[in-house]
């Protein structure tokens, strides 16, 4: 530690003062970076969600198997509830709850989604932190369960456990929807980036374990002053197979299950396809490097 200055001697007073030593300026506070000023929830949003494209397909394999529109939604692992606000605006008869175990979120999702989509909107969408076996709720048409939330469950005993409830939850005549993504490189240590508005998303996965299928997941931004908010976003998951969740869904009292895959586009022999965001239905399909696809199990 630099030792204090010595205490300075008073000057001789005398008739003409020195003049007084002009102080240093005070210098300029650092301005935050972008990734310190970014919205983890807001980024997250722009990121990884489309409720309008979900909404849509949903509405429209709902309309194919039950013959009438859905109006009820229960949007499970809601997060900041955005498709759930989504939904109950694009139809003035809808309804949504929306139930997640995360108080902090959900009221993010109040203040940035609920509030500023209106009083009528705001008041036709219910928030619960709640445990998503919770059965004590109105039962609905539709419940989804997005971004592969339910693999938080990592034995067949609790993941049979929600898509009891899940069952139980809905009228008659009830769909639930999963979303879930595999393929070989599901199971590879590996790390993915795009862009997207005003950053760069990045998605690692950290580890796998092939004999429980367990896999922990970040998501990352980076920004254009290099700045970074790193894993702003941690996922502990186990990694379900199509054969099982089919298993345990029929278990659980469900009647038929269909898979939806996500078709993609490029020239045979392309080392890259692109997704193009339409879903067809298949009951046999060749595995690839990476899919994504939708599980719709009907009641």
């Amino acid at each position: 530690m630099p030792k204090k200055p010595a205490k300075p001697t008073p000057a001789k007073k005398t008739s003409k003062q020195p003049a007084a030593k002009k102080q240093p300026a005070a210098k300029k506070a650092a301005r935050p970076t972008l990734a310190a000023r970014a919205d983890k929830h807001a980024l997250y949003q722009v990121s990884v969600q489309s409720p309008g494209v979900d909404i849509e397909f949903f509405e429209e394999q709902f309309a194919k198997y039950r013959g009438r529109k859905p109006l009820r939604m229960r949007e499970d692992f809601c997060g900041t509830a955005l498709l759930s606000t989504e939904w109950c605006k694009s139809d003035p008869q809808r309804t949504a709850l929306g139930v997640d175990l995360d108080a902090a979120t959900l009221a993010w999702g109040r203040e940035h989604n609920l509030e500023p989509a209106g009083p009528d909107v705001a008041r036709r969408v219910k928030l619960a932190q709640a445990d998503v076996r919770e059965t004590r709720f109105a039962k609905v048409d539709l419940t989804l369960a997005m971004n592969f939330s339910y693999c938080v469950f990592h034995t067949r005993e609790q993941l049979g456990e929600y898509f009891t409830a899940a069952c139980k939850g809905l009228v008659r005549d009830g769909v639930l929807a999963l979303e879930v993504y595999g393929g070989t490189e599901s199971m590879a240590v590996l790390e993915e980036e795009r862009p997207v508005r005003g950053a760069t998303y990045v998605w690692e996965q950290e580890k796998f374990c092939p004999i429980d299928h367990r896999t922990m997941c970040h998501i990352s931004w980076r920004f254009k002053d290099r700045s970074q908010m790193t894993r702003a976003f941690t996922y502990d998951w186990r990694l379900w197979t199509l054969p099982e969740l089919h298993e345990l869904l029929l278990a659980a009292g469900f009647k038929a299950v269909k898979f939806y895959f996500e078709r993609v586009d490029g020239d045979e022999g392309d080392e890259f396809l692109t997704g193009t965001g339409d879903f067809v239905e298949h009951t046999e399909i060749e595995n690839q490097e990476a899919w994504l696809a939708y599980v719709i199990a009907l009641k």
